[in-house]
């Protein structure tokens, strides 16, 4: 989910899109802003489905390490970002978004290592939506807030008796990680030019990262196939879905925008079901429902706050 806000959007890939290079509409285009957002959904999630796949081949620090590093080739490439004139709290920012970044990243592989896809995703949503919810600070994202819990407490079956603990800890932590990437995303992306911050911070998660896949895999990430598979998790999970949303946000409102992202765990759970053959109880379904309709919630709560101040202000 996202909002007009940039520090209460929730979504990191939209917050990496709104900085990225222009790009022409060509084919993709064609989509429809509407198209082009859940592409972009279907693409991180099912990004997430083949990287699960791959853990076995290069284990799940292997993996992150293979999806920063290749990302951030491309992006370096693309960008070609300028290196000299920046402050030294310029490289302080984009710095702490690197790591902020690959911690993100690594703490959510190793949840779905150990959980679904679809309740990991759940689960890291609520990241965002508490920093969007305490950042409004309005009495009605209590209720979203709640009805977040209660989805929460559904999906642990009222005690998390059916996921491993671990995974869910994991899980959460990537979503205080989620909340965190979004504050510094944001600071990057006023310091630096078009994307060139997210390419400078995805160049250094991938060198703080790349000692920890290397010293879980080893040689196993160079094998063709794994860099391969990385690439292709890369693509889908970094690269594809920020050109697709930055060619969305042109045409779309950020209202419609926030709640077609807000279905990501609903996304999740079906790559999930297809890739991975990881079936939902009627409880995660009910579980999940709720999470993206707190998400929706909180996300037109925070867009008609803001239209009514707008408002006020022009009156």
């Amino acid at each position: 989910m996202t909002t007009p806000d940039s520090v209460t959007t929730p979504q990191p890939a939209t917050t990496a899109a709104a900085a990225a290079p222009a790009a022409g509409p060509g084919r993709l285009g064609s989509l429809g802003p509407v198209g082009l957002v859940l592409a972009g959904g279907i693409s991180v999630q099912f990004g997430g489905a083949l990287a699960v796949m791959l853990m076995p081949r290069a284990g799940a620090l292997g993996v992150v390490a293979l999806r920063l590093l290749v990302a951030a080739v491309v992006l370096l490439l693309v960008c070609r970002p300028r290196l000299r004139g920046h402050s030294r709290t310029d490289w302080g920012t984009v710095v702490v978004f690197g790591i902020t970044m690959a911690a993100m990243n690594g703490l959510f592989y190793q949840a779905v290592a150990r959980i679904p896809l679809g309740p990991a995703v759940t689960l890291e949503v609520l990241g965002p939506l508490a920093l969007s919810v305490l950042a409004s600070r309005r009495a009605i994202n209590v209720v979203w807030a709640a009805l977040a819990l209660a989805g929460v407490f559904l999906l642990g079956g009222g005690g998390f008796s059916s996921l491993d603990p671990t995974g869910v800890a994991f899980a959460l932590g990537a979503g205080a990680m989620w909340a965190a990437y979004i504050i510094f995303s944001a600071r990057t992306g006023r310091r630096f030019p078009q994307a060139d911050g997210l390419a400078l911070a995805m160049a250094v998660g991938a060198v703080l990262f790349l000692p920890l896949g290397i010293a879980e895999s080893g040689t196993k990430l160079v094998d063709p196939v794994t860099l391969g598979l990385g690439a292709a998790v890369a693509l889908l999970s970094s690269v594809l879905p920020y050109t697709l949303e930055l060619l969305a946000l042109r045409r779309l409102p950020a209202s419609a925008f926030a709640i077609l992202v807000s279905l990501e765990p609903a996304m999740a759970a079906t790559a999930g079901f297809l890739l991975l053959d990881q079936a939902l109880t009627a409880m995660e379904a009910a579980a999940i429902a709720l999470v993206i309709a707190a998400s929706m919630g909180a996300v037109r709560t925070q867009v008609g706050g803001g239209r009514r101040k707008t408002a006020a202000l022009e009156g």
